[in-house]
């Protein structure tokens, strides 16, 4: 009797199935997708309970009676089966071994899968499972927490992938990072041009003694390349949405991370905003979105994102001037407070070598203040500060390219000596979001809030700041879209209105910055906007609603 043989014997000797065990029918074929979730099922409770290994056996029921199976007959295409489930799995992790043995005169196969690593994990598709019992369900957080905690040293972005050479590379990719790498290390310029791309690959902690790892098919890879990191997901998806939430463009962009990072900037319409800051009788123009912001967002979600959970980055932009930046995993540091006040490099990265790598590439900085640069940026302009949404499994952020409350802005830019965590707290009154009791405490130390606690509200005595408030109601006016919409309410009442109607009844409703001339073109455009859209027409001497 063979060894396989003797194992079989021993299975069938136990009471029944356990979570490490799993028999099958499989007459004739069986479903491939079932294949894996039970491959990621039997592989993490392995781990759970000490084992090293698992087992799947076709051609037995659960009864334990053999029925006998022919699935994959063909000896080859039953051990094909190896890459085929790598493909789909955490780090291209199979089956042991495949072996083909018969009982009672019946074929009876059997799949020995390996415990999943410690630290780590085995997804299915990008999706963890387990066994409550017999049955096969979606892995508790509990367990999936508990396996993850074993070893909190594992780095998916050091592992070697086992099948690439230099050649799965790009060159135009590596050129660009020496180019980054010279920035970064300028007394090294002329040395680094005399290195090989090997060599400088080694140097640059990007590859490993001429092994290419996850990171360099990451940030260098071709874009063919990318299968050779599944079930990893390499890509970054750019979304555009109206403002009723309906997606009018998207593009999708691949490795290398190092090329699609410009690209993904790129995408993104980064216009330019006018707006009174307080501080000058004349508007201020500004880009919606400074360009530090968007590549310190953008390079945080490539160098913490899970790639073990074979998601994608997803940079959602609104056309109403919101950018929402978003990748799988946990927030490391646990709350974005906790960032702010530490200020320094993350004691932990889940990517240590990628971000290492993404370092040594100037991609993101040392000493940990980006995120702090990021809420000081937005603070300066009196925008609303970042908004991170974390989750168990993902982290959002949300930049506003705008101003939300020019009233709260104006008084926010009036206050002297306020502290970023003041102004991230009235930030949240600003947004209606809750304050604990001791943020409170903070606020009202110093007269900025009133109310109670969840009505809470700007103080008025913020007021006593700024005698500003009535004359910037003055300069701002009115917008374009209430000024057209006043316009045709006015002509729905009298009927029709000659131009001299409209100028006097808008003329002090415009902004003050303006010139009356300039007021009186704005109204003789509105006019001729209103005529092109078919809502007025022009009989000759009057303006008058058009005929549906």
């Amino acid at each position: 009797m063979t060894d396989i043989d003797k194992k079989l014997q021993q299975f069938l000797s136990t009471n029944d199935e356990n979570e490490i065990l799993e028999y099958k029918e499989a007459k004739n074929q069986y479903d491939f997708d079932k294949i894996g979730k039970y491959f990621s099922a039997l592989s993490n409770e392995a781990n759970l309970i000490g084992k090293s290994e698992a087992w799947l056996v076709f051609g037995i029921k659960d009864d334990k009676s053999v029925v006998g199976t022919n699935f994959r007959t063909d000896t080859k295409a039953l051990h094909n089966l190896k890459a085929e489930v790598a493909n789909h799995t955490t780090n291209r992790i199979t089956f042991k071994e495949i072996y083909e043995t018969e009982l009672e005169g019946k074929r009876v196969v059997l799949f020995q899968i390996p415990s999943a690593p410690l630290g780590l994990p085995i997804a299915w598709k990008g999706h963890y499972y387990g066994r409550d019992s017999s049955e096969l369900q979606p892995l508790n957080l509990e367990e999936l927490e508990r396996i993850r905690s074993q070893n909190n040293d594992f780095d998916w972005s050091i592992q070697i992938c086992e099948d690439a050479t230099i050649e799965d590379l790009s060159s135009e990719a590596i050129q660009k990072a020496r180019e980054l790498y010279a920035i970064k290390n300028p007394k090294l310029a002329d040395e680094i041009k005399a290195w090989d791309d090997t060599t400088f690959l080694n140097k640059a902690k990007i590859t490993i003694k001429g092994k290419i790892t996850n990171t360099a098919i990451l940030l260098l890879g071709k874009s063919e390349s990318e299968y050779l990191l599944s079930p990893a997901v390499a890509q970054i998806s750019w979304i555009l949405k109206d403002k009723d939430n309906i997606a009018k463009d998207y593009e999708h962009f691949t490795c290398p991370f190092v090329l699609s990072l410009e690209a993904v900037y790129n995408k993104i319409r980064n216009l330019k905003y006018r707006y009174m800051d307080g501080n000058s009788l004349f508007p201020q123009e500004v880009e919606s979105y400074h360009p530090f912001i968007i590549r310190e967002a953008l390079n945080n979600c490539i160098a913490h994102q899970d790639y073990t959970m074979g998601g994608k980055i997803n940079v959602v932009e609104f056309e109403d001037r919101k950018l929402v930046f978003a990748n799988k995993g946990a927030f490391i540091p646990q709350t974005i407070e906790n960032v702010l006040k530490t200020d320094a490099p993350e004691i932990k990265y889940r990517n240590k070598f990628l971000a290492q790598a993404m370092i040594n590439l100037n991609l993101i900085d040392t000493i940990g203040s980006g995120i702090v640069k990021m809420f000081t940026i937005q603070s300066k302009k009196y925008f609303p500060l970042p908004e991170y949404e974390l989750s168990n499994d993902s982290v959002k952020v949300t930049i506003e390219g705008k101003v939300l409350d020019m009233n709260y802005a104006l008084k926010l830019a009036s206050v002297p000596d306020l502290s970023l965590e003041e102004i991230i707290l009235l930030d949240k009154v600003q947004k209606g979001h809750n304050l604990s009791s001791d943020e409170v405490k903070v606020l009202k130390a110093k007269h900025l809030i009133e109310g109670k606690r969840p009505n809470l509200h700007i103080s008025s005595n913020v007021a006593k700041y700024t005698n500003q408030e009535d004359e910037y109601l003055r300069l701002k006016g009115i917008n374009d879209e209430y000024a057209k919409k006043m316009m045709i309410e006015y002509l729905k009442i009298t009927k029709k209105a000659k131009k001299s109607d409209f100028i006097k009844a808008l003329l002090e409703k415009l902004p003050d910055v303006l010139t009356t001339e300039q007021k009186q073109n704005k109204i003789k455009n509105y006019l001729q906007e209103l005529r092109r859209e078919g809502l007025i027409v022009n009989s000759g001497k009057y303006w008058e609603m058009a005929k549906n």
